[in-house]
């Protein structure tokens, strides 16, 4: 299957080049495990969503460490109908997918308990499409209900959940969202939207 997300990073400062360039340095470690394509708009990311989602934990967290306002974009997708399997994905994340919906959710309440505590406060916003399936609600509903139980859920707003806490938990939240939630093998997609040091929580 086929999963990766094209990502955007916008530090709100004078020296964004230098910020962005200093947190790519974040990636280096997953740099094997991910095919990695940038251009003048976004960075596309694909790889199994193990490594996919603490990729941009990291580089966001690298980001939100200067202190000053940023902002990740992100659409994230797996098994899209129109992109190649490519083995780079390959992973045993979506084996359960077929399981009942409370499995499914139990599951993920204990990945989020047993993430890594990163020592960053950010928010999250976002939005879960479940395609090509006529029970998709009951996926998005079940999602729903899980995300309120993460202990990261903040409140829910038209079209989009918020979520707020430490990254770890945070992106553990998205991965769980991303991977536990839709038919095994179908066309799910996340848009997101992650931000850090805003001056409107202030």
């Amino acid at each position: 299957m086929f999963s990766g997300a094209q990502i955007s990073l916008y530090p709100m400062t004078d020296d964004f080049v230098g910020v962005i360039i200093s947190a790519l340095g974040a990636l280096d470690p997953y740099r094997d495990q991910l095919r990695i394509e940038t251009d003048d708009i976004s960075t596309l990311l694909v790889g199994p969503p193990e490594v996919l989602f603490p990729a941009m934990r990291d580089l966001f967290s690298a980001t939100a460490r200067t202190g000053k306002h940023g902002v990740l974009s992100a659409t994230i997708s797996r098994g899209c109908p129109g992109e190649p399997d490519d083995p780079i994905c390959n992973s045993t994340q979506f084996d359960d997918t077929a399981a009942p919906l409370a499995e499914r959710q139990a599951a993920a309440l204990t990945a989020v308990q047993n993430a890594p505590h990163i020592g960053v406060f950010s928010v999250v916003q976002l939005s879960l499409y479940v395609l090509g399936q006529g029970n998709h609600m009951d996926e998005i509903y079940g999602c729903i209900d899980f995300l309120k139980q993460s202990g990261t859920f903040e409140k829910s707003k038209h079209f989009a959940t918020k979520l707020s806490g430490d990254t770890g938990a945070l992106f553990a939240t998205i991965e769980q969202a991303f991977c536990r939630f839709g038919p095994p093998q179908g066309h799910v997609t996340i848009d997101l939207t992650v931000s850090a040091n805003s001056p409107s929580a202030r």
